[in-house]
């Protein structure tokens, strides 16, 4: 930690604690996850390198990016791009809440990454407000990897244990005394919005949407005209300042070559 200033404590899980800290050379604000338990301990070993291993895989601009790795006092600690806050920051700052904006960016860019991690035979295992980051300019970052998995295809010999293992005989899930319906929980819902929720959570994974489809649902449509019209803006900006420097850099031409022309009129 000695290239380091801990600015202050931002949070903490199971396994480590979360710092603000800054580069004492660069200047740069990190956010360092300290591993309570030392490297000898075999679980917080194995989720760290777990976590390692997948970050270093998967690079994403919504996925938060590992800087660097480093020991101290047989602690790991993990060096990360620092994020303003959470998710969960945002829905207990909006607890009647958030706009309708905000929730389809969050969505929209939290389907980009998960789909990103599924093409990479990667469920992350974990996803919930906290572990969803947002920085200043409103760019997420899905964290904490800990938790997840590469998936493959399990061998018939692997499909046979599963399938006699006695502590899966029997399970069955309780059901609730009361049931209650989307429509009935969020009457005042667009149907468009009510229609993605539905598709969220079928109970069946296997008629479930994917995440690449659910970028394709409808509900996203004005959130995509409204970033192709914010590109379009902000591209129109830029051809407007890239053509006031050239004017400013032709003025400042045609000043030095009428710089004798002065010189001479002033005489």
């Amino acid at each position: 930690m000695e290239k380091y200033e801990k600015l202050a404590k931002i949070g903490e899980g199971s396994y480590g604690v979360v710092f603000k800290c800054r580069n004492k050379t660069s200047g740069q604000v990190v956010a360092i996850k300290k591993f309570v338990e030392s490297e000898d301990d075999p679980v917080v070993k194995k989720i760290a390198l777990r976590e390692i291993r997948m970050l270093k895989q998967l690079k994403h601009a919504n996925l938060v990016n590992l800087i660097e790795v480093f020991r101290r006092k047989r602690k790991m600690h993990l060096v990360f791009e620092y994020c303003d806050h959470t998710l969960l920051n945002e829905l207990e700052r909006n607890p009647n809440g958030v706009a309708d904006g905000v929730i389809k960016s969050v969505l929209w860019q939290t389907l980009q990454a998960l789909n990103f991690c599924h093409k990479h035979n990667c469920i992350h295992r974990d996803v919930k407000p906290e572990n969803i980051l947002i920085t200043k300019q409103g760019i997420i970052k899905i964290c904490d990897f800990g938790f997840a998995r590469i998936l493959r295809k399990l061998i018939p010999r692997h499909q046979s244990i599963f399938k006699s293992n006695q502590f899966f005989h029997g399970i069955s899930i309780p059901e609730p005394e009361e049931m209650e319906t989307l429509e009935e929980k969020f009457s005042d819902v667009h149907p468009v919005a009510l229609n993605f929720m539905k598709e969220c959570l079928k109970m069946n994974p296997d008629d479930r949407l994917t995440c690449a489809q659910l970028l394709e649902s409808p509900y996203f449509d004005s959130f995509q005209e409204d970033q192709i019209k914010r590109k379009a803006r902000n591209e129109g900006r830029n051809r407007r300042r890239q053509q006031g420097c050239s004017t400013l850099l032709i003025l400042k031409s045609d000043i030095v070559d009428f710089g004798p022309f002065f010189l001479e009129f002033g005489d």
